[in-house]
């Protein structure tokens, strides 16, 4: 019951701070630094540029977090998940946002790879956890979506009513919120006990540790290359839409049934890559997901762009899951928390570049070529997983045992 317990505690709090910065994010974030004067390159520079914190210091965060414990970092993260969105309504110019992003990523950069070594130590002391490492991961991003599911539909409501710089008010008071599971959480809930070494013998031992495990650096590349992809989206569709005469308020419904369908199917797509493997279910949906991106471009209809907005969702489902249980059944158990930093670190990569790749397309070319690039890379990819897959790559073997070295 207390693992339970706190996975509830633990999602909950993600979900506030979730929703929230997701409604400071898409189509608000776009809106706010177009009305400011930024242009498309600009623009998705600042987009981006929260999460440049991210890959920087998401394994240092993840690194502490082993040695310190998980409950100082997670109400840390919080904290500045409260207090950074008042700061928006000062904000006046297009560089002064980028800086306030930049200091706003410090939020996400904890509580990325802390939470899910949270959870992973979580399922880690239950036996019954070994065999459906991906599924339970994936009833925990069921949860951690609903903020991504709600965010991008609040907001697009709010924008109708508000400036954009009052919605920021409102985000920082729905993240406060959160501060309550956060306090209730198991303090001394967390990682493997670390043994007494100086810090700087943990770092060394925590990032050769990870270096060396050849899962994690599949599941982050893969993740990095989905999120290219999406982060391009989420950057210029809602420029894209009002461009084509499409309503802004179709666009937040867009990312809120794409965000629902991951959330639903997402635990049923961890079952899958439990049950079939992981590199083939996340191939899958790679597919998918190039299918979908391939076909925005002509998506001149509300009921064409919810449906490809669907497909979109259910690839998430599908590789999100697969990546993370990928990486969780081999890393080091002393070093969770780093490991999981050093994903995020590549996956965050992969969100600054992809609205900054996003904006020199469509700076050079157009919307559609944009679309249709992401969609090429998406494919590349997914058919070398196949071939991968074909040929009985040794990282599909499924396996219980954690290593501790």
């Amino acid at each position: 019951m207390r693992g339970i317990s706190e996975l509830f505690k633990i999602t909950a709090a993600d979900f506030l701070v979730r929703t929230a910065y997701q409604m400071g994010k898409t189509p608000l974030l776009p809106i706010f630094a177009a009305s400011l004067g930024a242009n498309a390159t600009f623009l998705g520079l600042i987009v981006s540029v929260s999460t440049l914190t991210g890959m920087l210091l998401k394994p240092i965060f993840g690194l502490l977090s082993d040695r310190w414990g998980r409950w100082i970092w997670i109400f840390a993260g919080t904290l500045l998940f409260t207090g950074i969105p008042f700061l928006y309504q000062w904000i006046q110019t297009p560089e002064e946002l980028l800086i306030l992003r930049l200091i706003h990523g410090l939020a996400t950069a904890i509580y990325g790879p802390v939470t899910v070594a949270w959870v992973i130590d979580q399922s880690q002391n239950n036996n019954s956890s070994k065999s459906n490492c991906a599924e339970r991961l994936g009833w925990f991003g069921m949860a951690r979506c609903g903020g991504y599911l709600l965010g991008p539909t609040i907001t697009a409501g709010l924008l109708m009513i508000y400036e954009p710089s009052t919605i920021f008010t409102v985000i920082g008071l729905l993240s406060s919120f959160a501060l309550l599971p956060v306090l209730l959480l198991n303090k001394t809930s967390g990682p493997a006990k670390t043994p007494l070494i100086s810090i700087r013998q943990q770092a060394k031992a925590a990032f050769r540790a990870g270096i060396k495990t050849p899962e994690l650096w599949m599941a982050g590349s893969l993740e990095s290359i989905v999120y290219l992809g999406i982060y391009a989206t989420k950057t210029f569709l809602p420029l894209y839409a009002l461009e084509n005469g499409i309503s802004i308020l179709w666009v937040g419904v867009f990312f809120s049934v794409q965000e629902l369908t991951h959330l639903i199917a997402r635990p049923y797509g961890g079952r899958l890559s439990d049950r079939l493997g992981y590199l083939p279910v996340a191939a899958f949906g790679m597919l998918l997901a190039a299918f979908a991106l391939g076909l925005l471009p002509l998506a001149n209809t509300p009921s064409f762009l919810l449906l490809l907005a669907l497909g979109i969702g259910l690839s998430q489902a599908l590789i999100f899951p697969s990546t993370i249980a990928l990486f969780a059944q081999k890393m080091d158990v002393l070093h969770t928390g780093t490991g999981s930093g050093m994903i995020g670190a590549l996956k965050n990569s992969a969100k600054i570049a992809g609205p900054i790749l996003g904006g020199l397309l469509i700076h050079w070319y157009n919307y559609s070529w944009m679309f249709w690039s992401m969609s090429a890379l998406l494919t590349f990819w997914g058919c070398g997983l196949l071939l991968r897959s074909l040929n009985n790559n040794p990282l599909l073997v499924l396996s219980d045992n954690r290593k501790v070295v």
